[in-house]
């Protein structure tokens, strides 16, 4: 997917929603356990309640991956229910150099080898610009990489300051965007960081920004839309928990559809404020 699209959609559904799906097997309705592929069958459900409501899904991949060839066979097959007109972001968060990252890319990007064809991935860059190029190197394809998270570990290096005063996720900014554009990278910033975003968009006015931890974690939509929103919005915020776990009962696909049309009524009312649509 291509920017000028997902500002498309943003603009045409009137969100900047991303339901993470992060499914556990532990905390789905029981009722679908007795079904062959019970991970499957409760994403497509969530995946058919939320559809026209998001503009993205985030499958975190090692909830598949610790599954071994069955988690990865459900991953193929929700990759292929995602609706063509929703971003889909693998969040895997790789982050090895040079052959290495060749192959996680063809892994989560070609779909004629691994039967995957996300359209981004989030990425570690700690290794450097050979951990990271290699994701750039596919058409129409994202690097989403993480720059200033919300995780209580964050605070071990992030904000870590040089001599010229500049903390480590401003530096990271600074560095990897000139490997790329604002077509083919992203950051990750969570949303519990409120006021941090205003350093984020000194260093990276343009490009779009991958926002957890609004809802269940904490995060203030107001405060992400406040000082983070650009002239194209320039935000896709994930909701997990809030929506995908509303119920484990029967009705858990119209309660997820519930908690997402909440969020995406407030995300209209912040694109109406910023006269992005009208």
């Amino acid at each position: 997917m291509t920017r000028a699209e997902l500002i498309h959609q943003i603009k045409e559904k009137r969100s900047f929603l991303c339901v993470g799906l992060d499914t556990d097997l532990t905390k789905i309705p029981e009722h679908l356990l007795d079904d062959e592929d019970p991970i499957y069958s409760f994403n497509k459900a969530i995946i058919d309640a939320t559809a026209d409501l998001c503009v993205a899904y985030k499958p975190n991949i090692a909830f598949y991956e610790c599954y071994g060839l069955k988690g990865w066979q459900s991953l193929q097959k929700t990759w292929a229910a995602l609706p063509k007109d929703c971003f889909s972001i693998a969040d895997a968060k790789r982050g090895d150099i040079g052959n290495t990252s060749g192959r996680y890319a063809m892994a989560f990007f070609d779909e004629s080898n691994s039967g995957l064809g996300f359209d981004s991935i989030t990425i570690a860059p700690y290794m450097g610009k050979d951990s990271v190029t290699p994701f750039l190197d596919f058409k129409d394809k994202w690097a989403i990489v993480l720059a200033l998270t919300s995780n209580e570990g964050s605070l071990d290096f992030q904000n870590f300051e040089n001599k010229e005063g500049l903390q480590l996720f401003e530096q990271v900014i600074d560095k990897v965007s000139t490997w790329g554009n604002i077509d083919n990278l992203m950051y990750v910033v969570g949303a519990t960081r409120g006021e941090g975003f205003i350093k984020i968009r000194q260093h990276a006015p343009e490009h779009f920004l991958l926002v957890p931890g609004v809802g269940a974690q904490g995060g203030s939509l107001e405060d992400v839309c406040k000082y983070g929103m650009n002239k194209d919005c320039g935000l896709l915020v994930n909701s997990t928990r809030g929506i995908i776990y509303a119920s484990k009962g029967r009705d858990f696909a119209e309660r997820a559809r519930e908690e997402a049309l909440k969020l995406q009524k407030e995300m209209e009312i912040e694109l109406l404020k910023a006269g992005i649509i009208s």
